[in-house]
């Protein structure tokens, strides 16, 4: 089953059937809200807001593993993380939506694996790849459906939030091949990968990187792209979802 981790400024899909709320209470404590079981054009979907209902959690205070670990408990297969994003190259501008292939983390003291010796016997898990290769081709594929621009790869940057990042370290972030800069990408993307759920990452970018284009962003021009932006997600996701659900058996 499909499942959509909503960011800031996708809190809920108004389109969506509710059908179920799940609690927030897991073996790991509490998720930042319960999961929403509903249907979507008649067809089941999860929902999961990242930063809680109301949007109260800030990136660093996520319970990543309560989150993904219900998810998983809900019946979730294959996950959408949505992240807002700044643009460290030049070329991704506001509104651009960019499914990254890569990822660096720059996080610290986030749980950041269920296999930590207690929860679950220690293993080590491969994550050369992070997302899901066919998975992201999927949304490619959606987005030519729904007529929709797309940038394909590209490495989303995951800092700790919640400040924003100084103009020098996002230089220091140009150096290291990031293209994009996020706070909620990771351990997201691993965890997934730890409970076997195919996971991509779909990236709107809010703003450029400090330092990074003519002016400088501002607080109602974030908002506004994101007001711009979100529709046309759920529009992408919708025509995802009906691509998952025609290729089941």
């Amino acid at each position: 089953m499909l499942a959509i981790i909503g960011g800031t400024g996708f809190g809920s899909w108004q389109g969506m059937d509710v059908l179920k709320r799940g609690g927030q209470e897991t073996p790991l404590g509490a998720a930042s809200c319960g999961v929403v079981e509903g249907r979507l054009d008649g067809q089941a979907l999860l929902f999961l807001a990242r930063h809680g209902q109301p949007h109260k959690v800030p990136p660093h205070r996520i319970n990543y593993r309560a989150n993904l670990w219900a998810l998983k408990q809900a019946g979730a297969t294959h996950i959408v993380g949505v992240n807002c994003a700044s643009g460290i190259d030049p070329t991704l501008t506001p509104g651009t939506l960019v499914v990254p292939d890569q990822l660096i983390d720059y996080t610290t003291g986030r749980d950041g694996t269920f296999f930590d010796g207690r929860f679950k016997p220690f293993r080590h898990v491969e994550f050369a790849w992070p997302y899901h290769r066919v998975w992201r081709e999927e949304l490619h594929a959606a987005a030519s459906t729904a007529n929709m621009a797309l940038h394909a790869g590209g490495v989303l940057g995951i800092v700790q939030g919640p400040r924003l990042e100084t103009a020098a370290e996002i230089r220091l972030m140009a150096r290291d091949g990031n293209t994009v800069v996020g706070m909620t990408g990771m351990p997201e993307a691993i965890l997934a990968r730890e409970l076997e759920m195919e996971y991509a990452s779909l990236c709107l970018v809010i703003s450029h990187a400090a330092g990074v284009g003519e002016e400088e962003p501002t607080r109602a021009g974030t908002e506004s792209v994101i007001e711009a932006g979100m529709p046309r997600i759920q529009m992408l996701l919708a025509a995802l979802h009906q691509r998952h659900v025609a290729r089941q058996p």
